[in-house]
């Protein structure tokens, strides 16, 4: 089999018979056990966190602020809309 890219080539039959020989056998987690697993687990999440870019105070507060800002314009919209559609429910059904 040839190694060029964006080759549709098949495994040959030699290359498929031995990957069935070699099996695998749970890898790296069989051997570790659970109490290890939950440590490195726990260190993953440590290490993730510290990649995090944390917004700095007046981000935060610029942040919150638009979000109040747009949820008090959706709750205005959502009034208007169910007070319109009231009254013409209203007007039609009597």
């Amino acid at each position: 089999m040839t190694d060029a890219v964006g080759s549709i080539d098949t495994p040959d039959a030699d290359e498929v018979q031995e990957s069935k020989k070699k099996g695998r056998k749970g890898g790296k987690r069989a051997k570790k056990g659970p109490l290890k697993r939950l440590a490195t687990f726990y260190r993953q999440i440590v290490a993730e966190l510290r990649k995090v870019v944390w917004p700095t105070r007046n981000q935060l507060t610029s942040y919150t602020t638009v979000v109040i800002f747009f949820v008090a314009i959706m709750i205005a919209l959502v009034t208007v809309i169910d007070y319109g559609l009231n009254h013409a429910a209203k007007y039609v059904f009597g």
